[in-house]
């Protein structure tokens, strides 16, 4: 088989996809090793909750797991410590966001700097040979004219192809998603098929453990303020702005004749200002650290479709280069709570163009 002598690295971390990832991959005759970036260090305190998350003290069963795995597989396993890439590149960031007014996107962060950046560093430092990477994303990679492009997956209700927005036509040439042309509940299958022992294990469904972020701020960082309305009028009081963001509605405690939502957060003045849903609804964004996978040059506004949640529907929209590498993104159709901090992914069709993060909307 043409394969064995293809040599990949799993980044494995204790669940079903990335379990059937390297299953899929030995059954195709290439040489396996399972690596986890461990990223726990109980400085923290957080509590975990029934539903997993990917920071929190259940890391331990999950390398657990991801050791019962590599066993059944019979391929090598290896955990490499990035608690200080974590804390300094997601951690800090995730703060420093929130303190900001904008809204972060840990994921985005987390897959870009650790998980395709530090992990694969650290394994070939210490002395790890491979040829490919491979993960259990839910995400395909189309290549055309020797340059690859980010392709969502089949499953469409699974696809990750927005957090992965930021991987290159030069990272994505060593990359593999063994999980882009199935179907979640064919991975369940395949899973059970093969008596995994993760089968049957609930998949990771927060950023902290316990969904609370409260434990990542200082006590004088958290500072309660005024909900006012858009003439500057107090209409409430916030728990501190780390708890609210674009067009939140519940936990808000007012009282209001109609329906009111979040329609920005202003750090300066500690202060939530809130509107009603009409209001919500804005015309483009600009967007900044702006990642680009287009073909030819970009002297004019180009079509697209924009992504700017993970859950949006894209929209039809227009983007153009402005000064100091960022974007201006136009929609034909207002896109209702456009948040600063989050990304924006460009797409035509199924085929990620790039992506940055959100600095203001239009």
């Amino acid at each position: 088989m043409a394969n064995k002598n293809i040599t990949v690295a799993v980044g494995m971390s204790g669940g079903v996809d990335s379990s059937v990832a390297a299953a899929i991959l030995k059954k195709e005759g290439y040489k396996v090793i399972g690596i986890t970036m461990e990223i726990w260090d109980g400085a923290i305190e957080v509590q975990e909750s029934r539903k997993h998350a990917c920071y929190g003290p259940g890391e331990e069963e999950d390398i657990e797991e991801a050791t019962k795995v590599c066993a059944q597989l019979n391929i090598p396993y290896h955990v490499f410590d990035l608690t200080k890439e974590y804390k300094e590149h997601v951690l800090e960031y995730f703060r420093e966001e929130y303190l900001a007014g904008r809204t972060p996107n840990p994921c985005v962060v987390c897959n870009h700097r650790l998980k395709f950046g530090f992990l694969i560093e650290k394994a070939r430092e210490a002395g790890l040979e491979f040829d490919f990477f491979a993960t259990g994303h839910y995400a395909q990679i189309n290549e055309d004219k020797g340059k690859y492009f980010l392709k969502k997956a089949k499953d469409l209700s699974k696809d990750q192809t927005y957090f992965l927005k930021s991987l290159s036509s030069e990272q994505l040439k060593f990359i593999m998603f063994p999980l882009g042309e199935l179907m979640k509940t064919e991975v369940r299958e395949i899973a059970e098929d093969l008596k995994l022992v993760v089968a049957d294990r609930i998949e990771s469904q927060d950023f902290i453990a316990g969904g609370d972020y409260s434990p990542l701020f200082n006590d004088g960082e958290i500072i309660p303020g005024d909900i006012v309305n858009e003439k500057g009028e107090i209409l409430g009081r916030h728990k501190g702005i780390i708890h609210y963001t674009v067009g939140q509605r519940k936990g808000l405690g007012l009282s209001h004749p109609t329906p009111l939502y979040v329609l920005r957060v202003d750090a300066g003045k500690n202060k939530v200002i809130v509107t009603d849903k009409e209001s919500l609804f804005f015309k483009g964004l600009i967007a900044s650290d702006i990642n680009l996978n287009l073909p030819g040059a970009f002297d004019k506004p180009i079509r697209i479709k924009a992504r700017i949640r993970q859950r949006h529907t894209e929209a039809d929209a227009e983007i153009s280069l402005l000064e100091g590498g960022r974007v201006k993104v136009v929609f034909d159709i207002p896109q209702l709570s456009v948040t600063p901090g989050q990304s924006v992914v460009f797409y035509n069709n199924d085929i990620v163009l790039g992506g940055g993060i959100i600095e203001s909307p239009l």
